[in-house]
């Protein structure tokens, strides 16, 4: 099979076309023909050899989490799926190196669901790591409850778009820092609050709309943000992050109750956004599609880190 792969840690042009073995599928595995692969900032970073330290891997490495396709064989024990369903799934697996930018790729059953009827496979590829990472977050890790108000960092990228709208499914009140031409975007999918980080403190805003305090800050960006995010918490309040670990730790000693959340494969809560997404209460924002071979663009896009919503690879 064809298939985006590196054989060393660099740039971009580390990204190779390479023809690589067919996967075959274990017991209770499934092989998908990929249609559709996302795009996140872990795979430029793993790229990049960020998460060489974090991450087992292996070369030559093919990046890529996020994949939605067709069944095309399964193991003798997989009872989840038949040949030919229509699936998305959460593809990371304990050793980095059999990723989504390809043709097919081979996972357990248990990190699948069916995909949404109402999206096409390239939205559907946007959906698994960014949506179950919010979902792991707030509902899972955070637990926010009706009429709690959350403070959401860089809430219009692709895991942030999906957290406003779980949380607005919570009923909870938002709050969501982003640039202001993302502003209108935000109040569409149900962001009550918007706020301008290049405006001056987010501080200053989250206080004049909560003065007493948020009950939830999540974090997708690390660094000073998640520090001072904590002085704007009420009393008893929780602070998630998906990206500073360490930080997290520093805070817990401190007394924060604070969370370090790294996305798991689930099928149950894969399935349950299925079922959200098909009732019309989320849905993905695909920001720009690149073909299998133009990975190398797709990645310089997602570094940038001012898109909106998610970029897929169409395969």
């Amino acid at each position: 099979m064809r298939a985006i792969a590196i054989t060393e840690f660099g740039g971009v042009e580390k990204l190779q076309l390479l023809a690589i073995p067919m996967p075959e599928p274990g017991k209770c595995e499934i092989l998908i023909r990929i249609k559709a692969a996302g795009v996140n900032p872990v795979d430029w970073k793993i790229r990049a050899g960020m998460l060489q330290d974090r991450l087992p891997h292996e070369f030559p490495l093919i990046p890529g989490w996020d994949a939605a396709g067709i069944v095309s064989k399964k193991g003798p024990q997989t009872d989840l799926f038949t040949q030919g369903d229509e699936v998305y799934a959460y593809c990371r697996k304990p050793v980095i190196k059999e990723g989504t930018y390809a043709e097919y790729v081979v996972v357990p059953q248990s990190s699948a669901a069916l995909k949404p009827k109402n999206m096409s496979f390239e939205e559907a590829a946007t959906v698994p790591l960014s949506a179950l990472t919010a979902y792991q977050c707030l509902l899972d890790a955070a637990k926010l409850e009706r009429n709690e108000t959350v403070l959401i960092h860089a809430a219009a990228g692709g895991v942030g778009s999906f957290a406003v709208q779980l949380a607005k499914q919570q009923g909870a009140r938002v709050l969501g820092t982003a640039r202001i031409q993302n502003h209108e975007y935000l109040r569409s999918i149900g962001c009550d609050v918007p706020i301008d980080y290049n405006a001056g403190d987010f501080r200053r805003f989250v206080q004049k709309a909560c003065p007493t305090g948020v009950d939830v800050v999540f974090d997708c960006i690390g660094g000073g943000v998640l520090a001072t995010s904590v002085e704007v918490l009420r009393a008893n309040g929780r602070v998630v992050s998906i990206i500073a670990p360490d930080e997290v730790e520093t805070l817990k000693r401190k007394g924060v109750n604070a969370h370090y959340v790294f996305v798991s494969p689930n099928h149950e809560e894969l399935t349950a956004l299925t079922h959200m997404i098909e009732a019309r209460q989320l849905r993905s924002h695909v920001s720009a599609r690149f073909h299998l071979t133009e990975a190398a663009q797709a990645q310089e896009l997602s570094k940038s880190g001012h898109t909106r919503g998610k970029i897929v690879l169409v395969v």
